[in-house]
C-alpha cells in the first residue's frame, strides 16, 4: 500500500508496523509536517521529530515490540483504536501497555494522534528510558 493511501485503518496499520520494526524513517513517513501528537500522561503536545525521538528512545529499550488490536472504530477525522503494546524490557520481563490511540487523518498522512493510558503501566518502561 503506497503513503498517500486514504485509507485510516492502513495508515495506522502502517505506522504501528514500522514501530514494532524500529523504522524511524517509516514511522515519519506516516506524519504531516506538521502533525502533533499528545499523551494524557503528561498533556503535552510533541512535534514529528519529538515523538521520533521518544519512539527511537523506546526502540532502544523495548525489543519483541508487538501492537495486538482490541477494537478499531471510525471518527469523522480519522479512526481510533483500543490496543495493547507488549514487548520485553532489558531486565527480560514482559512488557504490557493497553491503550487507546485516536488519529486525525488527511491526504493518507496523519495530522495529530491524542493517546490514553495509565501512566503505572508506563512506569516499568519508563525506568529504562533515558532522561530527557
Amino acid at each position: 500500500m503506497t503513503v498517500d493511501s486514504d485509507d485510516p485503518g492502513s495508515v495506522v496499520d502502517r505506522i504501528l508496523n514500522a514501530v514494532e520494526r524500529g523504522d524511524g524513517a517509516a514511522v515519519r513517513a506516516c506524519y504531516a509536517a506538521d502533525a502533533k501528537i499528545w499523551h494524557n500522561f503528561d498533556e503535552v503536545e510533541q512535534t514529528v521529530d519529538e515523538n521520533i525521538a521518544m519512539l527511537e528512545a523506546l526502540v532502544g529499550v523495548l525489543t519483541k515490540r508487538k501492537y495486538t488490536l482490541r477494537e478499531r472504530f471510525d471518527l469523522p477525522d480519522g479512526t481510533g483504536q483500543h490496543h495493547y503494546l507488549d514487548g520485553v524490557l532489558p531486565d527480560g520481563s514482559k512488557y504490557h501497555l493497553p491503550a487507546c490511540m485516536l488519529f486525525k487523518i488527511a491526504d493518507g498522512r496523519i495530522t495529530r494522534i491524542d493517546e490514553y493510558f495509565d501512566s503505572a503501566h508506563f512506569a516499568p518502561l519508563l525506568a529504562f528510558l533515558p532522561e530527557s
